[in-house]
């Protein structure tokens, strides 16, 4: 800032005077952004309570901006509500074209409504906005159908150097984590089954309904809920970030579908992910309740042989089927939410959240279904 510039800041001021029965406010120096601040208050208080005409003198005002402007229309509104009216004068031509630009303006009442919404306003949005997202992954679900079977028919169109970078992101960044919690499960559901059932003597039996539950049922859920929690959330911020930046918008533009180019190779990268990592799972498990078992006596070929004295080979493709279904539910809600990103600062970390709990939900909900169609079916 230039010393002259500081100096003028400096002489701005505001002064009531009197002429006979009109009141004058004398203004001077510059009114920009560096002085309205200090004079606002004085400028208000010179004008309140005038209930005949008042003038304001600018013959000494050296420079006005939009800020100066905006003092003098507020001078004008506050004598206007005492039932008073404002005049100005000696403003030079150059000055006078600029305050005309707000002049016709009022000021801006800055109040604050809060807004009351009764209980069936509530749940009609709430109504609104699960049917908006209904039809959003339905229509999400048919592109994704239709890109696939587009990829099956013409695999040379395929990014594939994506899918491989999809596929050690979900699947081999992710073995430490699943052989951890595999063992660990498979460690403590064996001691506390081996614990109980030591009561009856049927300690053996518990090498039998390890590899049943892990096979069936514990192995592919855990697993996609693991897969959830890292991968699923990992493509919605990845998305949602590019959603933000408006890189998705860039590929629209473009011409080129985000559902092929970003959604597509992390869906195909789960589905064949996703069932080898319930098989790491299962063997980490299993190692799990051999340590127990080895532990209470039992030699490991007993071990092994009573695993899979009651396993059926519906068993395990059963397990892997609902792992490979898992995954497309999580791949899928996980990318749906990345692209729903609105903007904002907490945009991202909403859309995350979002696609880890539907994910973890919609694992829920289709092991139901499998469950009762296992059922029906014999399995």
């Amino acid at each position: 800032m230039s010393t002259a510039h500081v100096a003028g800041a400096l002489a701005a001021d505001v002064r009531k005077t009197s002429e006979g029965a009109r009141t004058v406010v004398v203004l001077s120096g510059r009114l920009d952004g560096g002085t309205v601040g200090g004079l606002w208050d004085r400028a208000a208080d010179a004008v309140a309570g005038a209930r005949s005409a008042v003038t304001l003198d600018c013959a000494r005002v050296d420079y006005l901006d939009g800020s100066g402007a905006a003092m003098l229309v507020m001078m004008r509104d506050r004598a206007a509500r005492s039932g008073g009216s404002v005049s100005i004068r000696g403003l030079s031509d150059e000055l006078q074209r600029i305050l005309e630009m707000t002049w016709a303006c009022e000021e801006p009442k800055w109040t604050v409504e809060k807004e009351r919404r009764g209980f069936a306003e509530m749940v009609g949005r709430k109504t609104e906005a699960a049917y908006n997202d209904l039809v959003d992954s339905v229509a999400f679900a048919g592109e994704i159908v239709a890109n696939l079977a587009q990829s099956v028919r013409h695999p040379g169109r395929l990014r594939w150097k994506d899918i491989l970078l999809a596929c050690v992101r979900v699947g081999v960044d992710s073995l430490p984590i699943i052989f951890l919690i595999g063992f660990l499960m498979g460690l403590i559901l064996s001691f506390q089954s081996a614990v109980t059932l030591q009561r009856f003597g049927g300690e053996i039996f518990v090498p039998n309904m390890l590899g049943l539950v892990m096979f069936r049922e514990m192995g592919p859920l855990v697993t996609c809920i693991l897969l959830a929690a890292r991968s699923g959330s990992a493509f919605a911020a990845e998305i949602g970030t590019m959603k933000v930046n408006e890189e998705v918008d860039a590929l629209n533009t473009m011409g080129l579908s985000p559902t092929r180019f970003l959604v597509t190779p992390k869906i195909l990268a789960s589905i064949l992910m996703a069932p080898l990592m319930t098989m790491f799972f299962n063997f980490a498990a299993l190692v799990g309740g051999l340590i127990v078992m080895i532990s209470l006596g039992y030699p490991l070929v007993t071990y092994t042989s009573r695993v899979f004295q009651n396993l059926q080979y519906t068993d395990f493709y059963g397990g892997l089927i609902k792992a490979l279904v898992f995954s497309i539910l999580v791949a899928g809600i996980g990318c749906l939410r990345g692209l729903q990103t609105r903007s904002g600062a907490s945009a991202v970390g909403d859309s995350t959240t979002s696609a880890v709990v539907s994910g973890i939900i919609l694992i829920a909900f289709a092991d139901g279904i499998f469950a009762v169609a296992y059922y029906y079916l014999g399995i």
